[in-house]
């Protein structure tokens, strides 16, 4: 069995390949009513687009939406919604010479280990071109957002580019949208741009990226002790896109150098609800949301397919030096914020839709 799906009472199923003829999400659980057309989730999309810039993949791809099924005169039926994008700009030759080689960092060694063939074409479903599908559906979610929790944002950003990171003090939210790395710190943002051009033009290298993001505005009380916390879900929605290999909640690996102390998040009692004197849980409390931010990070590799030879084996077991040609991003982990703002987006509406299938919405009282 091989699992495409994600998700509780909102759930989507992927579909496609890198090079097939189109790849798109299956959405249920969504509720009726939700105002959606094609353009408000093309806005979320053109976050991810690749080919934008120099600093990623210059594969061009519309990435044009197609809304199939589930919606009548511009609202959300509550049934299946079909989404699709059709992939425009394939170059499969590119792929000619790994047909019988196992690129190294690669899946296609254990794609083929686990199902005796695999799709060389720009990895198949391994590639990063299946997350245009998590975008997608995430931009079903945040719409469905809008009408069940308003007052929920999402936000994402690099905060660290191989062995380089932003400096908090300069922390500027806006520069996030003025330039190519999601970076909310323009020093740091101006560095980044000198040394991937550097590795890319020159070291015909790649690297990797850590991603913060951010939900602010969620109720206290989203989760569920146990097996359906809430960061659990997080783990699980961010650790699923390709190329991540760390995920953290709040400080995350960090509270291990913290003392009880330190780590405490001390609570007082405010106007109407609880505050919290800091957020090192990330906002979570025993799988439960505290109403405080949720912050997740994720660590995303570098990209595998890269111009400087790597020494692998053929398919008959046979040594060999491996040149990976075609179209790829030097740091993947650009393309990954608005992927990592998609997951968030879809795990915290489908807790809200849990946490009211199961509580409707009542709440303990404090003061």
């Amino acid at each position: 069995m091989s699992v495409n799906t994600f998700g509780h009472l909102f759930r989507f199923t992927t579909w496609g390949e890198s090079h097939g003829p189109a790849l798109g999400a299956t959405i249920d659980g969504c509720p009726p009513g939700v105002a959606l057309d094609p353009a408000i989730i093309q806005h979320w999309l053109d976050k991810r687009r690749p080919g934008q810039n120099r600093n990623t993949t210059q594969r061009n791809e519309p990435d044009a939406v197609e809304i199939l099924s589930g919606v009548y005169e511009g609202r959300t039926t509550g049934t299946p919604i079909q989404l699709m994008i059709r992939n425009t700009d394939q170059r499969s030759k590119d792929y000619g010479d790994i047909l019988n080689t196992f690129r190294p960092g690669h899946a296609d060694i254990t794609y083929h280990q686990k199902y005796g063939l695999r799709d060389p074409r720009g990895g198949g479903r391994s590639s990063a071109r299946e997350t245009a599908a998590r975008v997608a559906a995430g931009g079903v979610a945040r719409a469905a957002l809008g009408v069940v929790a308003p007052q929920v944002t999402v936000t994402g950003y690099m905060v660290q580019m191989g062995d380089r990171r932003i400096d908090r003090s300069r922390l500027d939210m806006d520069q996030i949208a003025r330039n190519d790395f999601w970076c909310p710190d323009a020093v740091a943002a101006a560095e980044w741009e000198d040394y991937l051009t550097w590795l890319r033009k020159d070291d015909h290298n790649s690297v990797g990226a850590i991603i913060e993001v951010v939900a602010s505005g969620v109720p206290a009380g989203i989760g569920a002790p146990i097996y359906a916390k809430l960061d659990t879900d997080l783990a699980a929605a961010m650790m699923s896109i390709n190329a991540v290999k760390g995920v953290e909640i709040g400080d995350g690996m960090a509270v291990a150098a913290l003392t009880g102390r330190d780590n405490a998040d001390e609570i007082a009692m405010g106007s109407d609800d609880p505050v919290y004197s800091s957020n090192h849980a990330g906002g979570i409390l025993g799988g439960i949301s505290t109403g405080q931010d949720v912050v997740v990070r994720f660590a995303v590799k570098p990209t595998s397919s890269i111009l400087s030879p790597r020494r692998s084996i053929t398919m008959d077991g046979q040594p060999t030096e491996v040149i990976t040609k075609g179209r790829h991003d030097p740091c993947v982990g650009i393309r990954a914020v608005p992927v990592g703002e998609a997951m968030m987006a879809c795990v915290i509406l489908d807790h809200i839709l849990l946490d009211r299938g199961q509580t409707g919405g009542v709440r303990g009282r404090i003061g």
